[in-house]
C-alpha cells in the first residue's frame, strides 16, 4: 500500500462515519533510520495517551524516544523499556486501591499486552489522512457507535467476531498498541484511570485500534455499509 492511498483511506474512512477527530497512525521503530526524513521530534515529555489525543484533535505528527514518555509504563508495554517492578508486580496499582489484595493486582499486570523488552527504539505518530509513514496500527478514540459500526464493516467481508480484552489499566499503550501489534487482532478498550485523567477523552468515548493490513477491507465495507443511504 503507497502512503497516498493510506491517506485516501484515512481520509474516506473519517468521511463515511463523520469521525469527529482523527484516526492516529502508530509506528513502532527498532532503528532510527525508520524516521522519515524532516520528522520532528516532540517538543516535550509526556504520555503517550496524551500524544495520540492531541494527535487526533490537532493533526500533529512527531516521533519519539523514551525520554520523552512521561508514562514509563506505558512506554514499556510498548517495547521500549522492561516495565518498573512496582507496576509488574501491581504494588503501583494496589496502593491506589484499585484492588483488593496484590494477588489480583499482580495476576492482572501479568497478562496485560507487551511488546518485548527493548525492542523499540522510537515511537511515531500522525493523523491517518497526513502521515508520511507506514503505521503499525491505526488508534481510532470515537463513540460507542463508531465503535460498532467499525466492528461490523471489519467482519463485513469474513465474519466472526471482534474479541476485545481490557482490565481498565494501560489502556491505550497496552490494549490500544501492543495487543493489535504483537496479535494482529483488534482492539477494543475502554480507556483507565490515566488516559482518562490527562487527556481530553470524554466520558461518552472509546477504543479501537486496527492492524494497517485490515485498514483497505474495513474502508471499503465501511463505504457499502454507511457510505451511501439506505
Amino acid at each position: 500500500m503507497e502512503l497516498k492511498e493510506l491517506n485516501r483511506l484515512g481520509r474516506e474512512l473519517k468521511e463515511t462515519l463523520n469521525l469527529k477527530t482523527s484516526p492516529v497512525a502508530v509506528k513502532l521503530v527498532a532503528d532510527e533510520k525508520d524516521i522519515p526524513e524532516g520528522m520532528e521530534k516532540i517538543g516535550e515529555s509526556t504520555r503517550h495517551c496524551q500524544m495520540v489525543d492531541n494527535v487526533r484533535r490537532t493533526g500533529s505528527a512527531f516521533y519519539t524516544t523514551y525520554d520523552d514518555h512521561q508514562c514509563k509504563g506505558g512506554a514499556a508495554v510498548m517495547g521500549m523499556h522492561e516495565m518498573g517492578e512496582k507496576l509488574k508486580s501491581g504494588e503501583f496499582y494496589f496502593h491506589l486501591n484499585h484492588f483488593g489484595n496484590l494477588e489480583a493486582a499482580r495476576e492482572t499486570m501479568e497478562r496485560v499486552p507487551h511488546v518485548e523488552p527493548f525492542s523499540v527504539k522510537n515511537i511515531l505518530y500522525a493523523p491517518l489522512e497526513e502521515t508520511n509513514f507506514m503505521p503499525d496500527i491505526i488508534v481510532i478514540v470515537t463513540t460507542p457507535r463508531h465503535v460498532m459500526e467499525l466492528s461490523q464493516a471489519l467482519l463485513y467481508t469474513s465474519g466472526g467476531r471482534i474479541v476485545s480484552s481490557f482490565a481498565g489499566k494501560q489502556s491505550l499503550c497496552g490494549d490500544g498498541v501492543a495487543l493489535p501489534y504483537t496479535t494482529g487482532e483488534v482492539g477494543v478498550t475502554v480507556g483507565c484511570s490515566g488516559s482518562r485523567k490527562y487527556t481530553q477523552i470524554q466520558d461518552e468515548e472509546m477504543i479501537i485500534s486496527i492492524p494497517v493490513e485490515r485498514l483497505p477491507e474495513l474502508v471499503k465495507a465501511a463505504d457499502k455499509m454507511f457510505g451511501q443511504p439506505c
